[in-house]
């Protein structure tokens, strides 16, 4: 499939056909947040388990193949984007072979990162994904999830052309509640599920941590600071939404 990489076939048996007429338009990044590479890699292909993803990077930069693109792999769970809940029916799923903040959360390999970077560019290419598109487990879900978590290398992939990166910055001063809908409104305008209520609520606080994992990793407060609000409507603008 992709050149330069080294594919292991694994299959997994938990995938079902995707909703006809549905586009693959949709790139999610996970980390397997588990104890060991091989441990993750039974649960991806335990039937009993009922997850899977498309394909799974170790940290030497193995690429394992699950589920073929053709059909819907079990990776994103309860998760929205820009309106729509079935995730997995119009993604393609790559875990990243990390313990997580669960086992001791470290850093990413560079052979790892490069073979993420050389796959998502394929499947990109392949599926004509736009960059605003290429997302994180914990921007479709999250209130649920922090993966693939703020060590990962988001600004280096969107400079190799998978994703967006932001460096705007901003002053320190929150939003208060009465600038609040509008910046859920432009949150929702980017893609999360999120409700415009006014009220700088958790369900906010939730979205704009994830946000900030992916977007402004070094600093996460789960506050609209001057950054994150720089950041966001950038983001916008190199996204035309």
């Amino acid at each position: 499939m992709t050149i330069g990489l080294t594919i292991k076939p694994r299959p997994s048996p938990n995938s079902d056909a995707r909703t006809p007429g549905v586009p693959v338009d949709i790139l999610v990044l996970h980390y397997t947040g588990m104890a060991s590479a091989e441990a993750a890699l039974a649960r991806l292909t335990d039937p009993a388990a009922k997850v899977s993803a498309h394909y799974t990077v170790d940290e030497e930069g193995v690429v394992y193949a699950h589920v073929d693109e053709a059909r819907r792999a079990w990776h994103a769970g309860v998760s929205q984007w820009a309106g729509a809940s079935d995730i997995n029916a119009r993604s393609i799923g790559i875990e990243i072979v990390n313990p997580g903040h669960e086992f001791g959360y470290r850093a990413f390999p560079l052979p790892q990162i490069e073979a993420v970077i050389t796959l998502s560019q394929d499947i990109i290419g392949r599926h004509g994904i736009r960059a605003a598109r290429v997302l994180a487990h914990s921007d479709i879900a999250p209130a649920r999830k922090q993966d693939p978590g703020e060590l990962f290398p988001w600004a280096l992939l969107a400079r190799h052309g998978v994703g967006l990166w932001s460096e705007a910055g901003g002053d320190a001063a929150p939003v208060l509640d009465e600038g609040a809908a509008e910046f859920q409104r432009r949150l929702i305008r980017f893609g999360y599920g999120l409700a415009a209520t006014g009220v700088f609520d958790t369900a906010t606080s939730e979205v704009v941590t994830a946000f900030q994992r992916h977007f402004r990793p070094r600093l996460l407060t789960g506050e609209a600071d001057g950054e994150t609000r720089a950041r966001l409507a950038d983001l916008l603008e190199m996204a035309g939404l």
